[in-house]
């Protein structure tokens, strides 16, 4: 990696794990954050569901803004506006602020998180290089989302809630600043579905690459006004106008399906579940319908006709239903059935984010360069289902050394692998025009697997543990069967992740990279 490459590179996954921290550094703090600002049991959950519903809600849209706008726009005012928030939240004197802060924050956090990929992967289109980036920015997704559990516990005894969001403020400043003179400019590229005439004039079908034709010929001209890009021009408006309409419709959609999920956890939600999802598909069909009929689309249909794509991002939910299912469980084991308290639930989930680092950022690379990323991957989530398996079948009376540590070790092997593969897989055939769509459409996929993997797991080990207190048993007892039968459900949740890796992600798509960049080739991507 050149200095200037990874010196930008800093930047996006500072940021990445600063925004991914920021998902769960909150959830050992509610206690505390209840108890100093008075909100009731039920309104308490919004400071947590607050920031998911706007963060998952607004990356599809993010993404797309990045590819209309330019990722270096969007990231920068995506950062300022959670940094911005992140001091509204760490001083807010009554819920009701901070519940609002929290809001913008999950809006900021979407615009920022939604380019990075799309940024990295356009930074990095060799495959070696790619890879070992990829590396470095799983792990801020999957060992930052571990490493919040212990900061979260660490800075609340420490210094007391109010610093999980101060913290944010100086790191996010400094990437601000730096981010402005590093990261590149980059010309938004004109979507084919909007300006899919060439300048010159070239025979229908004809590729046109950095200004040729296929046969040499200069493709020249440009509308008046207008930029040359790659073959096409752009006239006064980057990218064509923005669909409103779509844009409303999806956000709400996506927004409203997110809350699906996480009411469907709740005992008495406002408004039941079942409710809330058939609106939230209602918005999504009405926003594909626009998608048909607007001469600008915010996500062509054409993207939702790529098999691959759809199978990459389904395995991307599973994945992440399991991995942060998986993290959520995990710490209630270790508080009620190890009567571990805060602090010690922190540094007992250590080792996962440990392991993930060390191999995401040391080992992934070699192996997903040797290997290629498909069979890497079905390596990890072999080992996510040990891992799972593992904790399942830990005694009534564990003992963390024997039962739950070689779990974790496991489990961290597991995610180090498996995140950096499923993300190049995911990110396979994304063609410029498409980069920051894509990207956000990943990042979308990761925040509803992670709703779904807390609302289901949590509901299985709560039904499962009333069940057997119901028949006598004591509470512990009762406690380690709902969370053995939640560790299943997760290790269900990665074998159906197997299952999509093995059948429909078997031939890769031809790539479709920046002009300037070599094309990665098929037996790469699927190490076949």
């Amino acid at each position: 990696m050149s200095p200037s490459r990874g010196a930008t590179l800093t930047v996006l996954c500072t940021v990445a794990l600063m925004i991914v921290l920021d998902s769960t550094i909150v959830a050992v703090a509610i206690p505390a954050i209840q108890r100093d600002l008075g909100f009731t049991p039920a309104g308490v959950a919004w400071v947590v569901n607050g920031y998911l519903v706007a963060f998952a809600g607004l990356l599809l849209l993010a993404g797309r803004l990045g590819d209309l706008l330019g990722a270096r726009r969007v990231f920068l005012t995506g950062l300022l506006v959670f940094t911005t928030a992140s001091l509204l939240c760490g001083l807010a004197p009554t819920a009701g602020l901070l519940v609002t802060g929290r809001f913008v924050q999950g809006a900021g956090g979407a615009l920022a998180s939604a380019v990075v990929l799309g940024m990295i992967v356009r930074l990095y289109p060799e495959p070696g290089p790619q890879a070992r980036a990829m590396g470095i920015f799983s792990f801020t997704q999957a060992g930052g989302a571990a490493i919040g559990f212990v900061i979260g516990g660490v800075l609340t005894d420490l210094a007391g809630w109010p610093t999980i969001f101060l913290i944010n403020v100086p790191i996010g400043l400094a990437a601000w600043l730096i981010g402005r003179r590093l990261l590149p400019v980059v010309t938004p590229a004109a979507d084919p579905a909007v300006t899919e005439t060439a300048i010159g004039g070239r025979s229908p079908g004809e590729r046109v690459v950095g200004g040729l034709a296929s046969d040499g010929r200069v493709v020249g001209g440009r509308a008046p006004g207008g930029r040359f890009v790659g073959g096409r021009a752009l006239g006064g408006r980057v990218g064509g106008r923005l669909d409103l309409l779509g844009a409303v419709l999806v956000t709400a959609g996506l927004s409203l399906g997110v809350y699906a999920i996480v009411a469907s956890g709740e005992k008495a939600p406002p408004v039941p579940a079942w409710l809330l999802g058939a609106g939230a598909l209602l918005l999504i069909i009405a926003f594909l319908v626009r998608q048909g009929r607007a001469p600008v689309p915010l996500v062509p249909l054409r993207l939702l006709r790529r098999p691959w794509l759809l199978a990459a991002n389904a395995a991307v939910v599973l994945i992440l239903a399991a991995g942060m299912g998986f993290q959520f469980v995990n710490t209630l084991y270790l508080q009620r059935v190890m009567g571990f308290d805060t602090l010690r639930t922190g540094l007992g989930f250590l080792p996962t984010p440990i392991v993930i680092g060390l191999v995401s950022l040391f080992v992934a690379a070699r192996l997903t360069s040797r290997f290629g990323p498909r069979r890497v991957l079905l390596a990890g989530l072999a080992l996510l289902g040990v891992g799972l398996l593992l904790l399942a079948v830990a005694p009534a009376n564990p003992s963390y050394p024997v039962d739950v540590l070689p779990a974790l070790i496991v489990m961290g092997l597991g995610v180090g692998v498996t995140v950096p593969a499923i993300m190049m897989l995911a990110m396979a055939g994304a063609s410029d025009e498409d980069t920051g769509l894509i990207s956000g459409l990943n990042n979308t996929a990761q925040q509803a697997g992670a709703a779904l993997g807390l609302a289901v797991l949590a509901a299985v080990a709560a039904s499962r543990s009333s069940a057997r207190l119901a028949a006598g048993l004591p509470e512990p007892l009762a406690l380690r069967d709902g969370y053995s039968l939640a560790f299943l459900t997760a290790a269900a949740f990665v074998l159906g992740a197997l299952l999509i890796v093995l059948t429909a992600l078997r031939h890769p798509p031809t790539s479709n990279p920046a002009p300037s960049s070599e094309p990665s080739s098929p037996a790469q991507l699927s190490g076949s």
